[in-house]
C-alpha cells in the first residue's frame, strides 16, 4: 500500500489560516479530498495522512469528521493544546475516531525558540507518550539541538522530523543542519518525513539535483525503514505539483531496490502510524 504520509486540507471559507501568504496565492482557495483523490489515484497511491493546518482545536474536530466521510484520510495528525488543564479530554475524544493518529503543533511559528522544553509543553507530551499517541516535529535547523534533550525528558514518546526539519535549501546550506541532523537520527524510534523540500528551494528554479544532498543524507542517517515520502501538498503548490514532488523524490533518492522503496513510499508510514489498526 503506499501512502503520502503528509499533505493538507482547508477550508478558507470555515477557519483563517494566518500563517497563509497575504494576497493572491495558490494557496488561498479551499483543498478537500475530492480535491487530492484524482491526483493519488492517477499516481497509484491508496490514501494520505493529513496533518493540521491551525492551531484551534475546531479543526481539529472538523478535519476527524472529514476523515471519517473520506477513504483517501488513513489517518489524521490533529492539533490539540499541549499546555492545556483539558488535554486529557481533548485526547479521550480523539482516541474515539479509529483515523487519529497523531498530534503536531507549529513550533516553528512559535517567539520562544525552546518552547518545546517548556515544563507545561514536556507534560503534555508526556500525556502523549503514556498515550502511544506519535508527535510531529515541525521544525527549522536551529530547533534540532532540542531534541535529543527533548528526547531525554519525554522517554517513550514517539516523535517523526516533518520536512527533514526545513534546510536551506534555496542558499544551499549544509551545516550545521546536516550534523544536528544525524544526532536526532541516532535518537531510538525517531522517524523522518522527506517532505516539504520544495518549497524550502528556489521556487522558481529548482531541480532534482538541489535536494540530492539533503536527500541523501537522509537516507544515510535514518535509512529507509524510518523514512517516509510526503507531499506537503497543497502547500508543494507554491513550487511545483504533487507529481513534480514525487518525481523530484524519486530522482534525488537515485536507484533503490524495490522493498526499500515501497518503504519509503508508504511502509514506513503504515507502521509508524499504525494505519492497519
Amino acid at each position: 500500500m503506499r501512502i503520502d504520509a503528509h499533505q493538507h486540507f482547508w477550508d478558507i471559507t470555515r477557519f483563517e489560516y494566518p500563517w497563509m501568504p497575504p494576497g493572491e496565492s495558490v494557496l488561498r482557495r479551499t483543498y478537500l479530498p475530492e480535491d487530492l483523490a484524482p491526483i493519488l489515484e492517477e499516481h497509484r497511491f491508496d490514501g494520505s495522512v493529513v496533518v493540521q493546518a491551525n492551531v484551534i482545536i475546531e479543526e481539529t474536530w472538523w478535519l476527524l469528521e472529514l476523515a471519517a466521510r473520506s477513504q483517501i484520510i488513513r489517518g489524521v495528525v490533529a492539533w490539540a493544546d499541549l499546555t492545556s488543564p483539558d488535554l486529557g479530554s481533548v485526547l479521550d475524544r480523539c482516541q474515539k475516531n479509529p483515523k487519529f493518529k497523531g498530534i503536531r503543533h507549529l513550533v516553528h511559528d512559535e517567539p520562544d525558540l525552546r518552547w518545546l522544553l517548556r515544563p507545561d509543553v514536556v507534560e503534555g507530551l508526556r500525556e502523549l507518550a503514556r498515550r502511544g499517541i506519535p508527535y510531529d516535529l515541525l521544525l527549522r535547523p536551529p530547533h534540532l539541538p532540542l531534541i535529543p534533550e527533548l528526547a531525554d525528558k519525554v522517554p517513550g514518546l514517539r516523535m517523526v522530523v516533518d520536512h527533514i526539519a526545513k534546510p536551506l535549501i534555496a542558499s544551499n546550506a549544509f551545516e550545521p543542519w546536516a550534523r544536528d541532523f544525524e544526532t536526532v537520527a541516532r535518537i531510538p524510534g525517531m522517524h523522518c518525513k522527506v517532505s516539504g523540500m520544495i518549497t524550502e528551494a528556489n521556487h522558481s528554479a529548482w531541480s532534482a539535483d538541489d535536494l540530492r544532498p539533503y536527500v541523501q543524507h537522509a537516507l544515510q542517517c535514518f535509512g529507509t525503514g524510518r523514512l517516509m515520502f510526503g507531499s506537503d501538498w497543497p502547500v508543494c503548490r507554491l513550487a511545483g505539483s504533487w507529481k513534480q514532488v514525487l518525481a523530484a523524490f524519486t530522482q534525488a533518492c537515485g536507484p533503490i531496490p524495490t522493498p526499500q522503496r515501497e518503504e519509503l513510499l508508504g511502509g514506513t508510514a503504515i507502521r509508524f502510524y499504525g494505519l492497519g489498526e
